[in-house]
């Protein structure tokens, strides 16, 4: 699992998003209309993917995808 496999699913999961403009240091929220529905989708993938729950706080913490990215691997521990 690396960084890019997750900026990779994020685009798949948002087909509004351009492919290959998503960076580590991107803030993911400007890449889209950001709700609370995007941020459900965001804790879906993670847990269908990685097996792993976030939640509201832990993204609303998470400036860049590197950040949400470390977070997950964080709660993989």
């Amino acid at each position: 699992m690396n960084v890019q496999d997750f900026i990779l699913k994020i685009e798949e999961e948002f087909e509004d998003m351009e492919r290959g403009k998503l960076k580590p240091e991107s803030n993911f929220r400007d890449f889209f209309e950001w709700n609370s529905i995007n941020a459900l989708i965001i804790i879906a993938l993670v847990d269908t993917e990685y097996g792993v729950t976030i939640n509201a706080e832990d993204i609303r913490t998470s400036k860049t995808v590197s950040d949400l990215f470390q977070t997950i691997l964080n709660k993989q521990k």
